[in-house]
């Protein structure tokens, strides 16, 4: 299984502790393994340069703790300001020279091994801002790449989101179920009633215009999500006839909002597939537009053959709502009514 990008600076603020904290006892495994008379370290032995070492290392860890939490480093969404680095850098400094009294301290009290050289405690003022310059340098460049890789998934979302909605778009837009229906009422059209087959041709080239035009559109305005929605209308009263009726309400004052193109229609035609529409069954579909908000309602009536769809059209229309403008539909069942309601921005 991969390592999660969480798990994967773990191990890297780990590792460049161990390497650390090595690097800064490097003069004294020189001198463990040197024969050179002059003994800067005289009477260490390898165990106290291990104490040390092992002290360095989970000091080093606290110290990237205290900058990945107290001052946000692993948090891509904190704003770094040269303020907060420095302060990051004095507290570092300051725990990391704490931390080395600490240890002072242990091998004076508890017989803790460790390296008793005067040369020694020389160095570790020079070692704790060496320390720290590593700590805050390196806590502020995952910050940078964690940063990076944020913006690049917000940059990639929105484009993998477009490219599915467009191609869902597409596809509702080459419907074959859609088109079938269509030609085969046309045809029926040109046998029967030759005047009606040529206003049904026109609306129909309307409604395959505006569903190839506004594929490439985030939002449209209701108005003309409407004009679209009424070339529709007419094509599915033309196959329905009286037994499909809509009771359309739109506050004039909304016409200017915007909405994702053919919302509305994708709302009417998700009521017309799941619902029997017949003699027997009736269909009314409501479409009501007022205070900033669209809600469509029709009465639960299940086809004898429930209709098996890909159970997306819903969930893909809040997904889009989402990216575009933050925000959630709204979908209702109660008793025996249906509701979704979109937000008109």
């Amino acid at each position: 299984m991969a390592l999660k990008i969480k798990d994967k600076y773990l191990i890297l603020l780990v590792i460049i502790s161990a390497v650390v904290a090595v690097l800064m006892h490097f003069p004294e495994l020189i001198s463990l393994v040197d024969d050179d008379p002059v003994d800067l370290f005289p009477g260490m032995t390898p165990m106290d340069v291990a104490s040390e070492m092992i002290y360095a290392f989970f000091s080093l860890v606290i110290l990237f703790t205290l900058n990945m939490y107290v001052f946000g480093f692993n948090r891509p969404s904190t704003r770094m300001t040269w303020q907060k680095i420095i302060s990051s850098f004095i507290l570092t400094w300051m725990v990391s020279s704490l931390l080395g009294n600490g240890l002072v301290f242990i091998h004076r009290i508890g017989d803790i091994p460790a390296v008793d050289a005067l040369i020694h405690y020389y160095l570790h003022p020079l070692r704790d801002f060496i320390i720290t310059l590593i700590v805050v340098g390196s806590s502020y460049i995952f910050y940078l790449i964690r940063n990076s890789q944020q913006v690049q998934l917000e940059n990639q979302e929105p484009r993998a989101e477009n490219l599915l909605n467009q191609y869902e778009a597409l596809k509702n837009q080459l419907n074959p179920h859609m088109l079938f229906n269509s030609l085969n009422t046309l045809r029926s059209l040109i046998r029967e009633a030759p005047g009606k087959a040529q206003d049904y041709l026109q609306e129909l080239s309307s409604v395959l215009r505006y569903t190839l035009q506004e594929n490439e559109n985030k939002s449209v305005t209701l108005k003309e999500e409407m004009e679209f929605v009424e070339a529709y209308l007419f094509l599915l009263k033309m196959r329905y006839e009286e037994n499909l009726v809509f009771n359309i309400r739109i506050d004039k004052k909304m016409e200017e909002c915007s909405i994702p193109p053919m919302s509305v229609q994708m709302l009417i035609e998700n009521a017309v597939k799941h619902n029997e529409i017949s003699n027997r069954k009736p269909l009314t579909i409501e479409v009501m537009a007022e205070e900033g908000k669209l809600t469509v309602i029709n009465k639960i009536q299940p086809k004898r053959s429930p209709y098996v769809g890909t159970g997306i059209g819903l969930a893909n229309l809040n997904k889009r709502y989402q990216l575009l403008f933050r925000k959630e539909i709204t979908v209702q069942k109660e008793k025996n009514l249906f509701s979704v309601t979109i937000p008109l921005m």
